[in-house]
């Protein structure tokens, strides 16, 4: 299988190169042709980023504070509640720090680091950050999401930073996954499994919520999807992708690969593992390649086999990959590079 990745990459990067993005011609260049840092079509691919139009308007709209703003109807609905980090505001900084990193931006740019610096302000003392959708319970894939921004923007040595991956190898079941507290076990008892969820997320926030002990619940399994959104956090920093816990996250995902997930409440069907989604924060197939692989799966396990066999399957025969609902330009891009990243990785290429 080797050389049919060999093929395949050598093809679509060459055609992926002709029309790409500033962005994702850096990352192909760097990622996946693995040009060295003076070549003269990556120094130019860099210099392109800094005028790219996307990444400007993102750094034009981030206020002094590290906020982006968001409509007014989003804002009439923080306002009701205890506001941030609770409600849009912290996912849409989450979101657009996650694009800004893709577009090849430091933190030293505009206001991304009063960004960074405000998630942090949000970090309880216990390490975790809480929100964005409730404050009932900590969200262990939301503060996956929040380590994996601070670690892409080069915050991994920052105690804070640290703080939050102690926070979640803590938060970690005996199965080698995560969950989501509360909805993802106390919901199945049977005093609860019938409830409305917004009827059990009102008893949850209220002075009756049931007493939570994690460790009445081990023999619920954890949810793939909330397992690979920690992964993904800890899989950017170089210290940390290595360690037993992060092996024995990968072996939760792995074992359960193409599956269906044990929870409704987070991409119940096995279809999510073969839908091209981007960004891949939005859990899938393609996205449990690309942290696996980075984390160090490669060839030599054959769990992975698998998922590599139906990622070269779904490559259309023009050398892309298409998002699975509807095609989109921008988005396509993303996806075949990811497949690419992955592939090389997974093959060992270029001394990967």
């Amino acid at each position: 299988m080797k050389a049919e990745i060999g093929r395949v990459v050598e093809e679509s990067s060459r055609k992926l190169l002709q029309i790409s993005s500033p962005p994702v011609k850096y990352w192909l260049l760097s990622d996946v042709l693995r040009k060295s840092p003076d070549d003269r079509a990556l120094q130019k691919a860099i210099k392109e980023c800094e005028t790219y139009p996307p990444r400007l308007r993102l750094l034009r709209a981030l206020r002094e504070d590290g906020t982006w703003p968001i409509t007014r109807q989003r804002e009439l609905v923080e306002e009701r509640g205890p506001g941030p980090p609770i409600g849009w505001t912290y996912t849409t900084m989450l979101r657009n720090l996650y694009a800004l990193g893709d577009y090849v931006t430091s933190k030293e740019e505009g206001n991304v680091r009063a960004a960074l610096e405000r998630i942090l302000s949000w970090q309880s003392e216990d390490g975790h950050i809480p929100g964005p959708t409730t404050t009932a319970f900590p969200e262990p894939h939301y503060n996956g999401f929040a380590l994996r921004n601070l670690n892409q923007f080069r915050m991994d040595r920052d105690p804070r930073t640290y703080r939050l991956e102690q926070w979640l190898i803590r938060m970690q079941r005996p199965d080698g996954g995560w969950s989501i507290p509360y909805v993802q076990d106390v919901r199945y008892l049977p005093e609860y499994k019938h409830m409305r969820m917004k009827d059990f997320m009102a008893l949850i926030r209220s002075d009756d919520r049931p007493s939570y002990d994690p460790k009445e619940h081990e023999h619920i399994p954890s949810c793939v999807w909330s397992t690979l959104a920690v992964l993904r956090g800890f899989c950017w920093s170089p210290s940390m992708r290595y360690r037993k816990e992060m092996k024995r996250g990968a072996d939760f995902v792995l074992d359960r690969s193409f599956k269906r997930n044990y929870h409704a409440s987070f991409y119940l069907s096995e279809k999510n593992w073969t839908t091209l989604k981007y960004p891949l924060y939005f859990g899938s197939g393609l996205s449990a390649l690309e942290v696996l692989t980075l984390m160090g799966h490669g060839s030599e396990d054959e769990r992975m086999e698998e998922g590599v066999k139906w990622l070269l399957k779904v490559r259309s025969k023009d050398g892309f990959w298409y998002r699975s609902d509807r095609p989109s330009p921008d988005k396509d891009q993303w996806i075949t590079l990811v497949a690419l990243c992955t592939l090389v990785r997974y093959a060992g290429m270029y001394g990967y």
